[in-house]
């Protein structure tokens, strides 16, 4: 009975270690790269108002995070990021203003089973816009022809 307690809990911090991950920090300089050599998938969690004001980063895809109550369904929310991904290992970016909520959802992902490789944009769009890179206008398709 003695030799079982430890090899359990050697199987249960194992478990553990393959299911949980850590959620890593991106710069600008580093995004790019990503997503063209990993196809990384870079998803916007800001809010419509935010997205209007600022644009997007190109390529990257809407998947608004908080509502305007500040509530968070995270189980509608990791289904429509499923959908969202092309491969079960594709890299995922999180994007917001200043990289708080980015990092806070960051967290929440990582420890999803099968999420070993989540990141957040550190510092959000801000750090992006001050770097210079390019932003594409949110708009409705009918805006945008």
């Amino acid at each position: 009975m003695k030799r079982k307690l430890p090899l359990f809990c050697l199987a249960a911090l194992l478990s553990a270690s393959l299911h949980a991950a850590e959620l890593g920090e991106l710069d600008t300089e580093q995004l790019g790269p990503m997503q063209q050599n990993q196809s990384a998938l870079v998803v916007d969690i800001r809010t419509p108002q935010e997205w209007q004001a600022t644009g997007l980063i190109p390529g990257s895809h809407k998947l608004q995070s908080f509502d305007a109550d500040g509530k968070f369904d995270q189980e509608k929310w990791l289904a429509d990021l499923e959908k969202l991904k092309t491969s079960p290992d594709q890299p995922v970016v999180l994007v917001c203003r200043s990289g708080n909520r980015s990092a806070k959802v960051g967290k929440m992902l990582s420890e999803q089973p099968g999420m070993a490789k989540v990141y957040h944009l550190n510092n959000g769009i801000q750090s992006w816009i001050r770097s210079g890179r390019p932003v594409a206008p949110d708009c409705l398709a009918s805006a945008c022809n």
